[in-house]
């Protein structure tokens, strides 16, 4: 098959289009024909990208095959595997210390897998698990939403914030979010009541009460959150572990995670899109045959939503 591979660890200029064994799928397992895979900005600075373990530790696994979003067709089945069927278009979140979906077949557990949405293309497909799936687990799985809570999204416009403000707004509640001047329309059309500019304006003068904060800037903003939760509330973030002590003083609850693969969950994101409440957003399409054009772009260019690439017809 063809594939994008790195030998070497290292950013985009380690890429290299060429071609790889195909994949045999395990007890398990299913083998997809990829239609589209979805690139993540910092994947190839993750340790486990390039190791067997979730730690980074342990032999290089070189050559590693990066993008852990897709969505495809299944070829074949492994043993013990009952659904979903060859033939089956099937989306997914690749664990991140396997081979990702650059390249023309991917082998996985069909336990991470969920069939694709209908009313949309591989190429949008493809642009949902890793940020769609974040944005489920922070508000669904740690922080508990409820319909009529508010939600305060720390950076709306970013590549999973895209998905928070349209899943808390579609799950009912009441949605503000931090973005910079030129992307209020496009946040407010996500689902957003308020966008605060965070270049010129203190989020901290325009919302309190706030039921969650999702963080997905860090740093001083994370610091400052705190001061807009309601006792009770939680801070949920992909991108520090939280001040535990800061957490306590306020009386609220500071959550750290790492999105993981979600059979149910890419379910019911799939229901959300076919029913309209969710849409993917691409910034760009590329062939696979300039796939590292596309994360040298990632370094550098501004976007609004995924960098996709286009596989397979």
């Amino acid at each position: 098959m063809h594939a994008v591979r790195a030998h070497t660890r290292g950013g985009p200029e380690q890429l290299v289009y060429e071609e790889a064994p195909r994949p045999e799928p395990g007890p398990g397992e299913v083998l997809v024909a990829v239609k589209a895979a979805s690139m993540t900005p910092t994947e190839l600075t993750w340790p486990q990208t390039w190791t067997h373990s979730s730690d980074g530790s342990g032999p290089e696994r070189t050559p590693i095959i990066p993008s852990h979003e897709f969505s495809g067709v299944v070829a074949t089945c492994g043993t013990g595997v009952e659904s979903p069927a060859e033939g089956e278009a099937v989306y997914g979140l690749i664990p991140f210390t396997s081979d990702g979906a650059a390249a023309e077949y991917v082998a996985l557990p069909a336990a991470v897998l969920a069939a694709k949405p209908a009313s949309v293309d591989h190429d949008h497909a493809a642009a949902l698990p890793l940020a769609a799936l974040s944005a489920w687990q922070a508000l669904v799985d740690h922080a508990d939403l409820q319909a009529g809570q508010h939600v305060l999204v720390q950076g709306g416009a970013g590549g999973v914030g895209i998905y928070v403000v349209q899943l808390a707004a579609g799950l009912g509640a009441r949605v503000s979010a931090t973005a910079a001047a030129a992307d209020r329309e496009f946040v407010e059309g996500l689902g957003a009541e308020q966008v605060i500019d965070y270049a010129h304006d203190r989020f901290e003068d325009h919302v309190r009460d706030v039921d969650v904060v999702v963080d997905l800037v860090g740093g001083a903003t994370q610091s400052r959150s705190w001061s807009v939760l309601k006792p009770g509330g939680v801070l949920v973030t992909l991108v520090t572990p939280p001040d535990e002590q800061e957490a306590a003083r306020h009386g609220v609850r500071g959550v750290y995670f790492i999105v993981e693969p979600d059979q149910n969950a890419l379910r019911s994101i799939a229901e959300l899109v076919d029913n309209g409440r969710l849409r993917p957003v691409l910034d760009r399409v590329l062939p696979l045959t300039e796939t590292r054009s596309g994360y040298e772009a990632l370094e550098t260019a501004k976007r609004r939503g995924k960098v996709v690439i286009h596989v397979a017809d």
